[in-house]
């Protein structure tokens, strides 16, 4: 018998010595590959007068082994994992692959993924409904996909336990082989499939502890690094399929404006150009190809009811965001009592601060290719949503949902800007009108001008402090449009749209807290990287380093003191501190400011050294420290710790959007600003472990990067940042 685990490993055991005991304790292993040695076949001597005679031929299986939804196992030892997330470039097709790998003992680089259909199944586990969002895929499906990994295994060993004959508890896997380490004998997964898919699921596997994976926390190379370095990813905007068209449409310079009459003729005359109509989003051109789509676009005259919208302005919308913070707006959150203790305060502070409306601006335009018939439809997108993209296409079709199939691609970016439907809801529309399958295409000017964008925010606060520095009442009056009242109204309760507010006084201690929330709708908004976090982080972190120097106390001292019942915001504080050389002296026009912010589970704090000179701010270094809980691949937390810190620059020192008469002002990246290559900073990225549960890394990164800009720039210069982008008008 092989000997018990007992649950305890102090020192390194040899691998070996773990393969009969590995299944009965529920660990998980994952060895190098062998070659696979032949069964053993008994020698049968033939008699003189006989002919030889020949053993009996075994036969393959030729059932694809399905425990679950996510693997499959084939006859020829191929194991395929389907990736219920949309991957646009934050890695999560490797991670999910892994937690299977780890699992189910085969090797990462052997496992074959594909994207999920549209079903229940592949819900998201914290949201309740099939997409990809609010860094939520790893901490929705780490134990799912490891379980599923683990039942496949224990069912693999099931079927090699009854085809040898052999107790389930003598064997042990590695490889994408079943293994009896007594007899040497080694049994391919895929020779098994037939006796595994009737063997019973099991309802709790077992998993492999900590000290015994092999797979998370590695660093394997992201599976999608290959075919997306040779250029053979497809995209969506990839996508041809026979017969296809593409289409571009014309639309209102305003937002939310309608056409009400068109003359088509100088677009028909466009060599390509199949034809011309009027849906809901514009007027469509569908064409041969883009170019021909484009061109007779352009040449489409279109009488405009520009509605509502075309009195509105960024400049208005700020001016009724000062007037509504004069009155007190929708209580959100209250902790004692602000007014009594503002009224004791030994130094009071009232401070504003502003930021803009903010573009996606994905590197991949929006597209997507719908082929509508009487019998069903098909859609293909690079989509964050798809369950959705199936209820939308029904509602526009007329169709029975099990005959609409969503077909999914890599995304080229998405930042949420992806789980709206609009693009995939034209598509659809005009291929039904049109009758055949029909690619529609965004130019970069229609992504920039039709987005549904970051809300621009105004914040007024007010701060009182006490006789050691310390805060002793803290309320923030925030104005900004309710996203939540559109894409999920069940959670707009109350009047107030938490997303507008998250990130508000958490963590700190601060005694006495009021939130107030005031709605002010004008222009589309939506899901940004980050949502809430990216803006609200800049207000607090700014607030609490202008009272800091009012204080005298050192800004990281400051933030301890507040942090005492917040022990994970304090720990990466700490180490963000010691790795970035926080209290060294700097030159003269050089400063450094830190951040931290706590979003979507995770814990990180930045600090930004920055040069200040002839009226520019130049990023040099940021440090970020990181607290995710459980991670599966260190250097995809890293990657989207980067980026995320980039993604955050750009809308601390470059972009913004501008309304003016209903129309925004940018239009491509001429006037919609990105950090350039040369301007990116040296950036470090320290993953703080705590062994608890896991949080997000997807938008995690961006909220603390402003702030930590904005202070830097303080302590450079000695000037006070208060609204985004920083201008060198700032600066003077």
């Amino acid at each position: 018998m092989s000997p018990k685990y007992d649950g305890a490993i102090d020192k390194p055991l040899e691998r070996r010595f773990f393969l009969g005991l590995v299944l009965s304790a529920g660990a998980g292993l994952a060895i190098g590959c062998g070659p696979a040695p032949q069964p053993d076949v008994a020698k049968v001597e033939p008699k003189k007068d006989d002919k030889p005679v020949e053993p009996p031929k075994e036969v393959l299986p030729t059932t694809i082994f399905r425990p679950n939804a996510w693997i499959r196992v084939a006859p020829d030892n191929s194991v395929t994992v389907v990736i219920d997330k949309a991957e646009m470039g934050q890695g999560i097709e490797t991670a999910l692959a892994m937690l299977v790998a780890e699992e189910l003992h085969v090797a990462l680089s052997s496992i074959k993924t594909e994207w999920a259909p549209v079903d229940p199944a592949y819900n998201n586990k914290l949201f309740g409904m099939q997409g990809t969002g609010g860094s939520s895929s790893i901490r929705g499906d780490l134990i799912p996909m490891r379980k599923a990994g683990a039942a496949a295994r224990l069912m693999l060993v099931a079927a090699a336990s009854e085809k040898l004959g052999i107790p389930s508890e003598e064997l042990s896997t590695e490889a994408g082989h079943v293994v009896h380490v007594q007899s040497s004998k080694r049994i391919p997964y895929g020779q098994l499939t037939d006796l595994a898919a009737k063997q019973k699921v099991p309802q709790d596997p077992p998993l492999a502890p900590k000290n015994m994976q092999e797979v998370i926390g590695s660093r394997p190379p992201r599976l999608d690094a290959k075919i997306k370095g040779s250029g053979k990813a497809q995209f969506g905007i990839d996508v041809k399929i026979p017969d296809m068209k593409t289409a571009v449409i014309v639309r209102s310079p305003v937002l939310g404006g309608k056409a009400t009459k068109f003359e088509a003729e100088k677009a028909l005359a466009v060599k390509g150009v199949r034809k011309v109509f009027q849906m809901s989003s514009g007027i469509a051109v569908v064409a041969d190809h883009f170019w021909a789509a484009k061109k007779g676009a352009e040449a489409v005259t279109v009488t405009w009811d520009d509605g509502p919208t075309a009195k509105m302005s960024s400049d208005k919308l700020l001016a009724d965001s000062k007037n509504l913070v004069k009155k007190p707006g929708i209580q959100a959150l209250k902790k004692g009592d602000f007014e009594a203790n503002w009224k004791k305060a030994k130094k009071k502070f009232e401070l504003t601060y502003e930021q803009p409306f903010q573009a996606h601006a994905a590197m991949e335009p929006l597209n997507a290719v719908a082929h509508v018939r009487a019998d069903g439809c098909d859609i293909w997108a690079g989509h964050q949503g798809i369950g959705a993209v199936r209820m939308v296409a029904g509602m526009i079709t007329g169709l029975d949902p099990k005959t609409i199939n969503v077909h999914s691609t890599y995304l080229g970016g998405g930042f949420g800007r992806r789980f709206e439907v609009d693009f995939v809801m034209e598509a659809v529309e005009i291929s039904k009108i049109f009758g055949g399958p029909v690619k529609v295409m965004w130019t970069r000017e229609d992504d920039m001008r039709h987005d549904f964008y970051r809300p621009s925010t105004y914040v007024a606060v007010k701060a009182g402090l006490g006789d050691d520095g310390m805060p002793t009442a803290v309320r923030y009056q925030a104005v900004s449009a309710a996203i939540m009242a559109r894409v999920f109204p069940q959670q707009f309760k109350d009047g107030v749209d938490k997303s507008s507010l998250e990130g508000l006084g958490e963590e700190y201690a601060f005694p006495n807290l009021s939130v107030e929330y005031h709605r002010l709708e004008g222009v589309p908004v939506g899901f940004w990287r980050s949502v809430g976090h990216s803006t609200n982080a800049f207000v607090q972190e700014s607030l609490l380093d202008e009272l800091a120097a009012a204080a005298k106390i050192d800004p990281l001292e400051y933030r301890r003191k507040l942090l005492a019942d917040a022990p994970r915001m304090k720990r990466v504080l700490e180490v963000v501190a010691n790795k970035s050389g926080w209290g060294k002296t700097m030159d003269k026009g050089r400063g450094r400011g830190i951040a931290v912010h706590h979003s979507f589970g995770s814990y990180v704090a930045q600090v930004a050294e920055v040069t200040v000179e002839g009226g520019k701010v130049k990023v040099d270094r940021v440090v970020c420290a990181v607290d995710c809980g459980e991670f599966v691949h260190p250097g995809i937390v890293e990657a989207q710790m980067e980026s995320g810190i980039i993604y955050g620059l750009t809308a601390a020192l470059k972009s913004s959007i501008k309304v003016e008469d209903g129309k925004v002002k940018q239009a491509n990246f001429h006037n919609f600003k990105l950090i350039g290559i040369d301007e990116a900073p040296a950036i470090e990225v320290y993953i703080v472990p705590s062994g608890e549960a896991p949080g997000g890394t997807g938008e995690p990164g961006t909220p603390p990067i402003g702030p930590a800009v904005a202070n830097a720039i303080f302590a450079a210069t000695g000037k006070r940042i208060r609204h985004l982008p920083i201008t060198a008008e700032d600066l003077k």
